[in-house]
C-alpha cells in the first residue's frame, strides 16, 4: 500500500526493480514491468476520485488516498495489479507524437502481453492489471488466474484484450527513449 505523494510512484518502481530481481526476473522483464507499475501507479496517484477536484500533488489541500500495489509471477509471466478508489475504467487514447500526457494506458497496452481493468466489489475504486510474460505472449488461462486482490470478481469467461490502434512505431521509441532519460 503507498500513500498518492508525489514520490509514490518513484517508490514504486524502485520496490518492483527489488521484488523482481529477488525473484529471479530476467533483467529485460524487470525494465518493462517497471514501466508499466509507473504508468499504472501514475494514474492511481493522478487522478482524483469521480467528482473530486483536480489539485496539484503538492499543493497543502491536496487529499492523500491510498493505492495498492500487488506484484505476482503467473504460470511464465508477471502480473502487475494496481487497485484505486477512482471507479472510471481506463481510457485507451490515441495521441499524437507532441502530447505531453495521455499515453500512459496505450504504454501499457503495447508494452504488455495482455492487461484490463475490473471493478472492485465491497470496496471502492476499480483494479488495473497488466502482463508482462517471460516468453512473448504468455496469456494464462482463467481458471489459472489468483483471486488475491480486492475484490477480483470471479472469473466467468474470457475478456478481451483491449487493443491499441494505429499504432505508430516512432511514437513509441520516442516514448521510450524519454523515459529511460528519467
Amino acid at each position: 500500500m503507498l500513500a498518492t505523494t508525489p514520490n509514490a510512484v518513484g517508490l514504486a518502481r524502485l520496490h518492483t526493480g527489488d521484488v523482481l530481481a529477488h525473484w529471479g526476473v530476467p533483467a529485460g522483464v524487470v525494465e518493462t514491468v517497471q514501466l508499466i507499475v509507473s504508468e499504472l501507479t501514475t494514474n492511481a496517484v493522478r487522478h482524483p476520485k469521480e467528482g473530486e477536484k483536480q489539485i496539484s500533488l503538492y499543493s497543502p489541500q491536496s487529499p492523500v488516498r491510498t493505492f495498492e500495489l500487488l506484484l505476482e509471477v503467473v504460470h511464465g509471466a508477471v502480473r502487475v495489479s494496481v487497485w484505486d478508489y477512482d471507479e472510471r475504467p481506463p481510457v485507451l487514447k490515441e495521441v499524437g507524437a507532441d502530447a505531453t500526457n495521455g499515453r500512459g494506458i496505450f504504454l501499457v497496452a503495447v508494452m504488455s502481453s495482455n492487461w484490463g481493468h475490473y471493478p472492485v466489489r465491497d470496496r471502492p475504486g476499480k483494479v488495473v492489471w497488466a502482463e508482462v510474460g517471460f516468453l512473448p505472449l504468455s496469456h494464462p488461462r482463467e481458471e489459472e488466474q489468483a483471486d488475491r486482490f480486492p475484490g477480483r470478481p470471479p472469473a466467468t469467461g474470457r475478456r478481451e484484450k483491449p487493443q491499441a490502434r494505429r499504432v505508430d512505431p516512432l511514437l513509441l521509441g520516442r516514448v521510450l527513449v524519454g523515459v529511460r532519460g528519467i
